[in-house]
């Protein structure tokens, strides 16, 4: 069995991931997976984009006939337009209803797997220390705070690892995307200069042009 310290501290990576990437991103990830995976439901939106694919090409045909000239063409093909539109309409209302409840179903599973254990461990192992502080290295009142709120005094506490592992890492996760932001920044820029480098000859050479003449 893996112990607390790792436990708690995978717990609160997962959830500054989430937090980070959004739950709303992930949810479509997922769902794009599950969509390329051979299961039922891969299969009903392959049909459906077959359906599309076809509802398309009767629409062109449809809109490249003439209703006077040609009219029993045209009524042929507007009973194929409306039946394939009704037919597209009632799969997407289906894949919707599909992908709600795939998004309830990760919800359930995220607040579980990232809400609940972040309320269930620390009020479960209260009790438990999770390691001990060297002896007579720091003040009562530190001890104390450590060992909050019911783990042996001299140890730290369940509660306060978890509160230590959620600031060490938001303060790590910030600190990479902010260094990714000003590196993504500073190419941008540089790339802006190096175009506005190559666009000044060209005008100069346009402008001699224009003076030659």
């Amino acid at each position: 069995m893996p112990s607390l310290l790792v436990v708690i501290f995978a717990v609160e990576l997962f959830v500054q991931l989430v937090n980070t990437i959004g739950a709303a991103t992930i949810n479509n990830l997922l769902w794009h997976i599950a969509l390329s995976l051979p299961i039922p439901l891969s299969a009903e939106f392959a049909a459906q984009r077959k359906k599309q694919k076809d509802y398309l090409a009767v629409r062109r045909e449809l809109n490249a006939t003439s209703s006077q000239d040609e009219f029993a063409k045209w009524a042929r093909l507007r009973r194929q337009h409306d039946k394939l539109l009704e037919d597209l309409e009632k799969r997407k209302k289906d894949l919707d209803a599909a992908k709600t409840k795939f998004d309830r179903t990760l919800t359930t599973v995220r607040v579980v797997a990232t809400r609940g254990l972040q309320w269930f461990l620390p009020f479960w192992y209260s009790r438990e220390p999770m390691f001990w502080l060297p002896y007579g290295w720091f003040p009562y009142y530190v001890e104390w705070f450590a060992s909050f709120p019911r783990a042996p005094l001299g140890s730290v506490s369940i509660v306060v690892w978890q509160w230590a592992c959620t600031g060490v890492l938001k303060l790590v996760i910030e600190t990479v995307m902010a260094v990714v932001g000003l590196v993504v920044a500073t190419r941008q820029k540089q790339q802006e200069k190096q175009e506005a480098k190559q666009a000044v000859p060209a005008a100069g050479a346009g402008d001699s042009k224009a003076e030659a003449k």
